[in-house]
């Protein structure tokens, strides 16, 4: 182990990113509205399906099982809620840290390596998606929209949601010039959500259907529709993999940035 340590590059490598973590959990102890505020927005989404959309719309068909739309559209906005979680958090928060703060200068004078912060950062801002995702479940099923002992499957699969959107906004953020960067998550972030199989369903979108399937968060939401419905086929590996490739490939461009950023 310690041969395979000294051939990856000292950026690569991480030792103690659970310190990133201590340091926010101390951090917002007396802040918790601002780490459930994204929650709301999904929350507010699925609230005015169920009033109002959904009695006209009917059942949708997910892998061949019938479902209400509100139980069609639920698992979607779980997925979003652990999307607006990371990518939140990664963005913003992390502009503040790097640019203005100066805390990942901090943090770089001890022990801890760029990948450290990296995979801190991006963790913590998981935790956060996972904290949505988690909030989000409870009230689908106060809501009786949840299909199949299956559903609980769909925590791991905000996980990887939430890890995905993490790493790519930490990376994202690495290029930001400044506070009015933050305006390009927005007009990415919504597209994502509108169009991402989250209202209807993929063949829907006809011959534009394989410009859905681009979004990392309509994988997300296949695998957290399959887990509510219960309903599992070979395509749930492939959803897997994507997820996984982007993740790993985010993770490695964000610690790669920020070891160029604080090492000028």
């Amino acid at each position: 182990m310690t041969t395979l340590l000294r051939i990856i590059p000292a950026r690569f490598v991480v030792r103690r990113p659970q310190r990133m973590i201590e340091r926010h959990v101390v951090a917002y102890r007396r802040q918790w509205l601002i780490i459930v505020s994204g929650f709301f927005e999904p929350l507010f989404y699925l609230l005015s399906m169920r009033a109002g959309l959904g009695s006209l719309v009917g059942d949708v068909s997910v892998a061949g099982k019938a479902v209400p739309y509100d139980a069609f559209v639920a698992p979607a906005l779980m997925a979003s809620s652990a999307m607006n979680g990371a990518i939140f958090d990664s963005t913003g928060n992390v502009l503040h840290r790097m640019k203005y703060a100066r805390i990942y200068d901090a943090a770089l004078a001890t022990p801890m390596s760029p990948a450290d912060v990296a995979v801190g950062e991006i963790s913590w801002a998981l935790l956060r998606g996972q904290l949505y995702a988690g909030s989000f479940l409870g009230v689908m099923a106060a809501l009786g929209l949840v299909q199949s002992w299956w559903v609980f499957m769909a925590l791991p699969a905000c996980a990887l949601v939430g890890l995905t959107f993490a790493g790519i906004g930490f990376a994202a953020t690495t290029y930001m010039r400044g506070w009015s960067d933050l305006e390009i998550v927005t007009t990415a972030t919504m597209p994502l959500f509108l169009f991402s199989a989250t209202f209807f369903p993929a063949s829907s979108y006809g011959s534009w259907g394989w410009v859905v399937q681009i979004s990392p968060l309509y994988h997300g939401v296949a695998l957290v529709r399959a887990a509510n419905t219960g309903v599992w086929t070979a395509s749930v590996l492939a959803h897997v993999a994507v997820l996984l490739a982007v993740s790993i490939a985010a993770l490695a461009l964000a610690a790669k940035r920020l070891d160029v950023l604080l090492r000028k």
